[in-house]
């Protein structure tokens, strides 16, 4: 039986998620992330999502992205700065879709690989994830995978898997950011 279901933002981060979930049992990797755009984007890091978990052997599955539900979710926030409400809306939709994913499959803690990433606000995703799974009955394991060396192992990972990392977060709004 699954211990953990670990939302997976991308399969970089996901590397370390893995090394680091995977300490409190078995795993399953969750690919759900409605906000990426464009469609051959979302395809492209779904694959890797995927082939990292066949590389490293942890069971997976991709959420149908709801993606009228995210647009209501963030909607107002468009034009807020990376990191702003857009992203907490973002963030907390992600969350909370994870939880009720892993209530629906009997898996008693959830977690999130955002947390690799020196661009997300922690201390909010963990707030957030606390207060789902205190909702929700699950366990939230509060890791900030970006620590103890985990971004570097990440990227360290990546190279070695030869995988695709992008170059934005995944929305519209923070593709224009970075240009």
């Amino acid at each position: 039986m699954y211990r953990v279901l670990m939302h997976i933002c991308c399969a970089p981060d996901a590397t370390v998620g893995y090394e680091r979930f995977s300490e409190a049992g078995k795993v399953l990797g969750f690919f759900y992330n409605p906000n990426i755009e464009p469609v051959d984007e979302y395809v492209k890091r779904e694959a890797e999502a995927r082939r990292l978990s066949e590389m490293m052997g942890f069971d997976y599955r991709e959420g149908i992205p709801d993606r009228n539900t995210w647009l209501e979710a963030v909607a107002g926030y468009e034009n807020e700065p990376e990191r702003g409400e857009r992203c907490r809306r973002c963030i907390a939709h992600t969350l909370a879709r994870t939880a009720e994913t892993a209530l629906e499959l009997e898996i008693p803690s959830f977690a999130t690989t955002l947390t690799a990433s020196p661009h997300k606000d922690v201390e909010f995703i963990h707030a957030r994830g606390r207060e789902i799974g205190e909702l929700l009955g699950l366990e939230y394991l509060a890791e900030t995978l970006r620590r103890r060396g985990g971004f570097k192992r990440s990227l360290e990972l990546s190279q070695q898997f030869d995988l695709y990392r992008q170059s934005y977060c995944g929305c519209r709004w923070s593709k224009k950011v970075k240009g």
